[in-house]
C-alpha cells in the first residue's frame, strides 16, 4: 500500500462525469498512476454545482472506486474549477527594487502591484500567472531573483472566478471526507498533461471540450497569455441528438458515442443504425449520415465562436504551433479534420502524457484534466518555491484564500 506522502490524487468534477486519479509520486520524481474512478456527474449544469446532494454522492462514488483500484484511503483531492463565470485579465504592475538587486519580497510586491485591479464584488482571484519580468527594460526574465535593477515590472495573467462555485466545490468536497489541496483552472490543469513545452513556447491553442462548457487556454513564450469558456460542450451535441432522433438522453449520449461524427462526409450512404424509441415503441432504422447532419452544424457553430475568441485575443497569427483538442468531447469522429477546415493550422489530439502506470487506462482524452491535476501537484511537491515564483498565489496562499472566501470559517 502506498504511503500517504507519495499519494497524488486528481478530482475532475466535470458536468458529464467525475474523474478521480490517484498516482503514486516515486523518489525520482516519476509518477505512476495507480488507481481511477468514475462516476456520471449528477447535480453539475455547465460546470457549476447546481445541486450539492446529487454531486456529492457522484464524488463519492468516483473516489470509493479509486480507493478500491488504488488500495489507499483517499484523504486530500486537487481539485479543478470551470464555468462561464471564469474570467481572464492580463494585467502589468511596476515597483522599485529594495538594494538594487531583486528579492522575494520584491516578486511579491510586483505581483500585487499587477493584481491591484478592479473586479465585480461576487468575484475572487482563483490564480496569478507570471507572464514575464521586466527589469531596467530588460524583457523576456523567467527568474528575476537575484538579479540587478532598480525597476522591476511583471506582466501577468489573472484569473477570477465566483466565490459560491468555488465554496460549493470545496463544500461538496468536505461532505466526501476530502480537504481540497488546492483548486486549479481547468485549462491550466489540462495543459500540464497534454501540452509539449516547445508548443507552449512557440505559441498554441488549447481547446479543452468538456460536457457543459469548452475552455480555452492560449500559450506562448512558456506562459499562458489568454483564457476564456465557451458555455457550449459535448451535452449540447446530445440535447441536438435527443430531438433530432426522438430518443432519450442516455441513449442519445450512448448513440453519439459508438456512432458519432461531425463531419457528414465520412459516414457512407449505406451506413445503417437502430436508434431506441422513447414510451415502449419499437427501435427505428436509421441512415447513420442523419446523425451526422445533426452533430456537424453545432460543432461547426462551437469553431466558430473559438475562432471569434480567437481573432478578439489578437494571438491567432502567434499560435505557431497550431491547435490541441482535448477533453471527452474531442474524440467524436472528424472533430481534428473539421477543426483543421475551420481554423486553417495543424491541429492534433491531445492525450495525457508523462505518467506511467495504469498509462493506457489514462490516456484518452477524457483524462486530462484528472492528470494534468496529479502532475501539477507533482510540481508543486518537488519544488514548492519554484511554484510560489512561477505561479504565485496558486498554492502558497490557498487556505489562507480559501478562508477568506467563507469569511475565516475554514
Amino acid at each position: 500500500m502506498a504511503k500517504h506522502d507519495q499519494v497524488l490524487v486528481g478530482l475532475d468534477i466535470g458536468t458529464s462525469k467525475i474523474a478521480c486519479v490517484v498516482a503514486e509520486a516515486g523518489p525520482d520524481g516519476k509518477v505512476d498512476v495507480i488507481g481511477i474512478g468514475t462516476h456520471p456527474s449528477r447535480g453539475l449544469r455547465k460546470g457549476v454545482v447546481v445541486n450539492i446532494e446529487s454531486t456529492v454522492e457522484s464524488i463519492r462514488l468516483a473516489v470509493e472506486e479509486a480507493e478500491l483500484m488504488a488500495g489507499v484511503d483517499i484523504q486530500s483531492v486537487f481539485t479543478g474549477i470551470a464555468g462561464s463565470h471564469i474570467r481572464g485579465y492580463n494585467s502589468h504592475g511596476v515597483v522599485a527594487t529594495k538594494n538594487n538587486e531583486v528579492t522575494r519580497e520584491d516578486v511579491d510586491r510586483v505581483i500585487d502591484a499587477a493584481r491591484a485591479m478592479n473586479i465585480p464584488a461576487d468575484q475572487k482571484v482563483l490564480h496569478i500567472l507570471p507572464q514575464e519580468y521586466i527589469i531596467d527594460n530588460q524583457d523576456g526574465i523567467r527568474e528575476p531573483i537575484g538579479m540587478s535593477g532598480v525597476r522591476l515590472e511583471a506582466k501577468v495573467h489573472v484569473v477570477t472566478g465566483a466565490v459560491s462555485s468555488a465554496q460549493n466545490i470545496v463544500k461538496c468536497c468536505n461532505r466526501c471526507d476530502l480537504d481540497v489541496t488546492d483548486m486549479v483552472l481547468e485549462q491550466v490543469a489540462s495543459s500540464e498533461a497534454v501540452l509539449m513545452q516547445d508548443e507552449k513556447d512557440i505559441g498554441v491553442v488549447l481547446i479543452d471540450i468538456g460536457g457543459g462548457t469548452t475552455d480555452m487556454a492560449i500559450f506562448l513564450n512558456g506562459s499562458i497569455r489568454h483564457t476564456h469558456v465557451i458555455p457550449i460542450g459535448g451535452d449540447h451535441l446530445t440535447n441536438d441528438l435527443v430531438i433530432g432522433l426522438r430518443t432519450s438522453a442516455r441513449e442519445a449520449d450512448q448513440l453519439k458515442r459508438k456512432y458519432g461524427a461531425c463531419m457528414t462526409n465520412m459516414v457512407p450512404p449505406e451506413d445503417q443504425i437502430e436508434i431506441p424509441s422513447v414510451g415502449g415503441r419499437a427501435p427505428r432504422p436509421m441512415p447513420r449520415q442523419v446523425m451526422a447532419q445533426i452533430l456537424e452544424p453545432r460543432v461547426e457553430e462551437l469553431f466558430e465562436m473559438i475562432r471569434d475568441e480567437l481573432q478578439r485575443s489578437g494571438f491567432q497569427e502567434l499560435a505557431a504551433a497550431g491547435m490541441v483538442l482535448t477533453g471527452g468531447s474531442s474524440l467524436l469522429d472528424g472533430m481534428v479534420d473539421l477543426a483543421e477546415d475551420v481554423f486553417d493550422m495543424p491541429v492534433r489530439l491531445g492525450r495525457p502524457q508523462g505518467v506511467g502506470g495504469l498509462v493506457d487506462v489514462v490516456s484518452s482524452p477524457m483524462y486530462a484534466t484528472g492528470v494534468g491535476l496529479i502532475l501539477y501537484g507533482q510540481r508543486y511537491r518537488q519544488n514548492p518555491q519554484h511554484i510560489k515564483a512561477t505561479e504565485h498565489h496558486l498554492f502558497s496562499r490557498v487556505w489562507k484564500r480559501m478562508r477568506s472566501w467563507f469569511g475565516d470559517t475554514g
